[in-house]
């Protein structure tokens, strides 16, 4: 005998019941409370919700107000667009295909090589990511395609050096020099007087020092 299938109460709206049971983990009731207003009864409930929040300032200085959204620039279709984004800002690794790892490392990689302390570990950190490029390059898994370039590495090298150099000619700059010694203080109150016109030892007029007096 062929089971009937359940009724349910006649007006119950089902989407209503699932996205219930989807916040809520549970079904309602047949004696709960049913939401009968019409499709353009509730455009107008969310209207009004959305001119309330208006008038709120809940819309106010939003971090991409007056810009456009981010996304696929130039026309061109990116799946993975978005998931790419959240990758650079948030610096995530090994949780995505190496195409989009290795633009986000490479986006960070002078902060990276800045770091090292040696020309030895600077050449060994940009052998290794050049490697992994080429590596990826030959991935037969699918994915997105690599589009990061390598490094050329002695000029990389070279660039590392030249901000190196530049850090530590700022950091100089930012130390205070040290205070003058009493030989370099006495030699900027004698030059003061001098300028001033205030005899000074050697000067007619003046003690002198028992080595600069005449003999009698």
């Amino acid at each position: 005998m062929d089971r009937e299938p359940e009724r349910r109460p006649q007006g119950r709206d089902h989407r209503v019941d699932a996205a219930r049971y989807r916040v809520d983990g549970d079904v309602p009731g047949d004696d709960a409370p049913r939401d009968t207003r019409t499709a353009a009864e509730m455009r107008a409930w969310a209207r009004t919700a959305i001119d309330l929040a208006i008038a709120r300032g809940e819309f106010d200085d939003l971090p991409l107000a007056g810009k456009p959204l981010p996304g696929p620039t130039g026309g061109t279709v990116d799946p993975d667009w978005w998931l790419r984004g959240l990758i650079e800002r948030e610096g995530l690794t090994g949780l995505a295909p190496p195409a989009l790892s290795l633009r986000a490392e490479s986006t960070g990689l002078h902060a990276e090589l800045d770091r090292l302390r040696s020309e030895a570990a600077v050449r060994s950190h940009l052998d290794d990511f050049n490697a992994r490029i080429v590596e990826a390059r030959r991935q037969l898994s699918g994915g997105p395609p690599v589009v990061t370039p390598t490094r050329d590495v002695d000029a990389e090298v070279l660039h590392w050096h030249e901000r190196r150099q530049a850090r530590r000619s700022a950091e100089a700059a930012a130390v205070p020099p040290p205070p003058p010694t009493w030989r370099e203080r006495r030699a900027l109150r004698r030059e003061l007087k001098r300028r001033r016109g205030v005899p000074g030892p050697s000067t007619p007029g003046g003690h002198g020092s028992p080595d600069e007096r005449s003999p009698a």
